[in-house]
């Protein structure tokens, strides 16, 4: 059978090509008209890799790194190739832990005591791999055939994960002589990694930097933020101290039935770092007199706001809220974004100096009669009173609460500010870590859903722009915060499994959000589902499933 030409749209334009051409010869054609080099592409809704062959007519979609797929095949090429470099220069047994992200790098540990020299010899090995331009070529195996590979190659941890693996094929990598598995399509060669930076960091790890879709596709200084590396650090201590560093350990807790000991200590560990937190305030009570708390969407920040509330007045205070959103601009005043949509993430969107004169003058006792934000006028209305007596502290939560700009005229001592963010710990394997941007995710679609009655798509159409407006208003300032809450539990992905995985398969195969929830999917596959019903009703996670005491909904 001869096989006809076929028809397919790229950048808007319409094009012939003969059945069976590598995708890589169509890129060739538009490279020029990108920054960076392209490493993927999107065909009828599916991420396909530049080797594989056009079978099909239809829109084709170009990704250099500058997209979110994009970016995040790039991070995957480039960390298979310092796994590689590290291998080849200190021996096959070496181990390497890809650990966690920080300021737009990743953080990455192995067991040979580290050096600014030996760091500048990865940094150096790795150039020579990417300008040799070699193949990282895919194959299908089954599951039982890579098991045995890992297991003579003495990586346990991708043996365990692969024995809760239920596909009976997975795809593995392979660079030079080596064979490796990641949740990702990835570059067809390393000739297209051209950009990134080593950082050494301690005798233990070192941060790969690469370039930055945020700010134009740049590998920014980089700038450490030692309260955010030594939360991950110390909470990956302690799921090692519970034997619990993986997904394969998690899933054997389950399947052994001590889940319920898990989730009661874990909780139990959140309870007493938010009680500290208290303390620590009441410590400080002659100065502190106002508490800011912000963080990323679905970090918890409205549960651990009424938790911390219960503690401080164990310690005697009178938590008095107030919340930011009551202090938007009337709507005719809110800056808009170029799609002429309100902006109300932008500082200017909120009356900084009525806000600034409230607090003020509470501190110094006065009354105020506070703004109520009507939502469905778009303008405030005054009709709070406020004042603060003896015993009495301000407790207020917003996108702009780390922000120096922010209250401006109040005293730095005055203010006690708490960074919230789920900062996960829990690794996949040692060469697979879970972000904690799609932990944050799998949250937020669930709420979205069983509070308003979003779709997935819905949430997922919409995440980009969270994300954006996090890079911009959130993250440049938590080095600001006094103390980081971590509000990641490490057994919570098995829960959000239960609750998130029937909403993900409800994403149709032609929707431009499949291969999304596909890859969410493929996640979660890794762990096993574990039932709420040991989850106590004051938990973070209770703010997302359902079944909180607090009225977060």
């Amino acid at each position: 059978m001869i096989e006809k030409d076929l028809k397919v749209t790229v950048l808007g334009e319409e094009k012939q090509i003969a059945y069976g051409t590598p995708y890589i010869e169509l890129v060739k054609e538009y490279q020029d008209q990108f920054k960076f080099p392209i490493i993927a592409v999107k065909h009828n809704g599916a991420f396909k890799e530049l080797n594989d062959p056009i079978i099909d007519g239809g829109e084709v979609e170009l990704h250099d790194l500058m997209t979110s797929a994009g970016n995040r095949i790039y991070l995957n090429g480039l960390t298979y190739v310092v796994i590689y470099a590290i291998k080849e220069l200190y021996g096959k047994s070496t181990k390497v832990y890809v650990r966690f992200s920080i300021d737009k790098g990743l953080y990455i540990e192995t067991n040979l005591t580290l050096t600014k020299e030996i760091v500048k010899e990865i940094k150096k090995k790795m150039q020579t791999l990417i300008d040799q331009d070699l193949s990282i070529a895919s194959k299908n195996v089954s599951r039982v055939e890579a098991m045995d590979y890992f297991e003579k190659l003495g990586d346990s941890d991708k043996v365990d994960m692969l024995k809760y693996n239920t596909n009976s094929y997975i795809t593995l990598y392979k660079l030079g002589s080596m064979y490796d598995f990641f949740f990702s399509i990835m570059p067809v060669s390393t000739g297209v990694l051209k950009y990134f930076d080593l950082v050494f960091i301690n005798e233990k790890g070192f941060v790969l930097m690469y370039p930055d879709r945020y700010n134009e596709g740049e590998i920014g200084k980089y700038k450490h933020h030692p309260q955010r590396f030594e939360i991950f650090r110390m909470y990956q201590e302690w799921v090692k101290l519970m034997n619990i560093p993986n997904a394969s350990a998690l899933n054997k807790k389950v399947s052994q039935g001590n889940i319920g000991d898990l989730i009661r200590i874990d909780e139990s560990v959140r309870t007493y770092r938010l009680i500290e937190i208290a303390k620590d305030i009441f410590e400080h009570r002659d100065r502190v007199k106002i508490i800011l708390l912000a963080g990323p969407s679905s970090a918890g920040k409205t549960t651990t706001s009424l938790k911390l509330t219960n503690y401080l007045k164990i310690f005697g205070f009178n938590p008095i809220q107030i919340s930011m959103d009551d202090y938007f601009v009337p709507r005719a005043k809110n800056p808009k974004k170029p799609d002429g949509s309100y902006d109300y993430e932008c500082l200017e969107a909120l009356d900084l100096d009525l806000l600034d004169s409230n607090v003020d003058k509470l501190l110094n006792g006065e009354e105020i009669t506070a703004p109520v934000y009507n939502f469905l006028k778009g303008e405030p209305e005054f009709t709070k009173k406020l004042k603060l007596n003896k015993n009495d502290i301000l407790v207020m939560e917003g996108i702009h609460g780390l922000n120096p700009a922010i209250l401006k005229s109040i005293p730095r001592s005055k203010k006690y500010k708490i960074y919230i963010s789920p900062l996960t710990a829990l690794t996949i394997d040692n060469h697979n870590r879970i972000s904690t941007s799609d932990n944050r995710l799998l949250r937020r679609i669930i709420r979205d859903n069983r509070t308003r009655g979003y779709k997935v798509e819905d949430t997922l159409k919409s995440w980009q722009n969270v994300r954006e407006g996090e890079e911009k208003y959130i993250f440049p300032h938590q080095d600001e915060a006094n103390v980081i809450f971590n509000t990641s539990l490490n057994y919570e992905l098995g829960v959000l499994k239960t609750f998130v995985e029937p909403l993900l398969y409800s994403v149709d195969y032609n929707s431009e959000y499949y291969t999304e929830a596909k890859r969410l999917l493929n996640l979660l596959k890794t762990f096993l589902p574990i039932s709420s019903e040991d989850i106590p009703d004051d938990s973070i996670l209770r703010e997302f499933i359902g079944g909180s005491c607090f009225n977060v909904n």
